[in-house]
């Protein structure tokens, strides 16, 4: 992500015919150049020749035969719609009409209202038009910066999919002029440019693809956490205009990376602003489709050779007020994620991208970077039903948690677990816990029960 969310792999193959894919059979370096921005997602384009590949796809292939030309899993928008029974919803006239996803990006995507409705022509999802805020002096786009182009991924995965699952929501993409790293770099530009939108009375629900790990920022090894909590402001004016905010929980399971943004730590840490107790922290699973989107197997925490799902305890946050029904497992500490979807480089999404003109097509992409705005089109979705913002939903979450599934919408994901390189993660288990948080959804329940219908 360091980029957006925690990640900092953006592994980019080509998605042509190729075998199955390992970590060690990819010829690219642990850390893509991508990652110096601070990418929460991976970007997967696997090449037969196992060397990384600038050229897309000029159709996206079936689940089935991504996995018998590229070796991994791939999924469509209407999988997604499928797997989390989202039709109900649209047949009942819910799609998020009257709300508006802000997503946050550094640099954004010069071509991004194009690609979106390349994507919508191939899905038959309806078409809308993005707008763009620049904020800030956003350098002009250069195909050939690897930071630029990472992020240009990174907003073209996070417009496509929170229109894919909310496509009457109005959608503002908010491009800053400095890139996301780690540390405090990048973070006062994406606060401002997200206080401003909520004061202005526009945005309902704000996607955050990025994050940086709690221990780059300065002061923090003498126990000194202002420099973090100085950029919490943006978060208390969503929490006094009942605003939601979501940020991805990382692509590296429970640990981070290092200040050089290459390094992981040897040991378990988390990342900001997933641990801010005033967001929803999105993890990451790995869902098992068929080529209609049914399941052949139950949803499991998220752990490929490409990265896991971030999960863990803040060393900055105490435990907040809703998570004292799972001190058990958090302690004294504010734990993420909150709860998590899709997100899984076996088991990518397909995107259209054509920012770079050496590599436009059809590519697939996973990480948080994927889940989060997957469920910022969820809460649009159930602020449209609730006819109103429904503003911090962690209280409203663990009290669901509470309810029976068939009552709550809320599915228990129970096998799998977050480790990641060196260091040993969190299993999933019945109930909440570190790797999945109270699980994933089913929509159709869920959207009416967070809605309070």
């Amino acid at each position: 992500m360091g980029s957006p969310a925690t990640l900092r792999r953006a592994l980019a193959l080509l998605a042509v015919g190729a075998t199955a894919l390992t970590a060690g059979t990819l010829g690219v370096p642990a850390v893509h150049p991508a990652a110096a921005a601070g990418l929460a997602g991976v970007h997967v384009r696997p090449a037969s020749t196992g060397h990384l590949s600038a050229v897309g796809r000029d159709a996206p292939l079936p689940t089935s035969q991504c996995v018998s030309q590229i070796g991994i899993h791939c999924y469509s928008p209407l999988q997604y719609r499928t797997a989390y029974n989202l039709d109900p919803l649209y047949r009942e006239g819910i799609t998020g009409k009257g709300r508006t996803i802000v997503i946050v990006d550094s640099f954004g995507s010069p071509t991004i209202q194009h690609d979106l409705e390349v994507f919508d022509k191939q899905w038959g999802i309806p078409d809308t038009q993005v707008e763009v805020v620049k904020w800030g002096d956003v350098p002009v786009f250069d195909p050939t910066n690897p930071d630029h182009t990472g992020w240009a991924g990174e907003s073209t995965l996070d417009v496509e999919y929170a229109h894919a699952v909310a496509p009457g929501a109005h959608i503002i993409l908010v491009e800053t002029g400095v890139s996301e790293t780690e540390g405090t770099t990048g973070l006062p530009e994406m606060m401002d440019a997200e206080k401003a939108l909520i004061k202005s009375g526009r945005a309902d629900v704000i996607s955050q693809s990025f994050g940086a790990t709690e221990n780059t920022f300065p002061g923090f090894d003498k126990g000194d956490f202002s420099s973090l909590t100085g950029l919490r402001y943006a978060f208390q004016e969503a929490a006094a205009h009942d605003v939601t905010v979501l940020a991805a929980s990382g692509d590296t399971g429970a640990t981070d990376y290092q200040a050089n943004g290459e390094d992981l730590y040897p040991g378990r840490v988390n990342s900001w602003p997933s641990a801010d107790p005033l967001v929803t922290s999105v993890g990451g699973t790995r869902l098992s489709l068929d080529d209609a989107g049914r399941r052949t197997a139950p949803d499991q925490v998220w752990h490929d050779n490409w990265g896991a799902g971030g999960g863990g305890t803040s060393a900055v946050f105490a435990r907040p007020w809703y998570q004292a029904g799972v001190a058990r497992v958090t302690g004294n500490h504010r734990g993420t994620p909150d709860l998590s979807m899709s997100a899984a480089v076996d088991g990518a999404a397909w995107t259209y991208e054509s920012y770079d003109p050496a590599t436009a097509g059809w590519h697939i992409t996973g990480g948080t970077s994927e889940s989060t705005p997957i469920f910022s089109g969820v809460v649009a979705l159930a602020d449209q039903l609730a006819g109103r913002r429904l503003g911090q939903l962690n209280g409203r979450l663990y009290g669901l948690a509470l309810l029976p599934q068939q009552w709550s919408g809320l599915v228990d994901v129970t096998a799998g677990d977050n480790s990641w390189d060196t260091v040993t993660g969190y299993r999933a288990a019945k109930g909440y816990d570190l790797a999945s948080g109270l699980g994933t959804i089913d929509a159709a329940r869920f959207v009416h029960a967070l809605a309070g219908r």
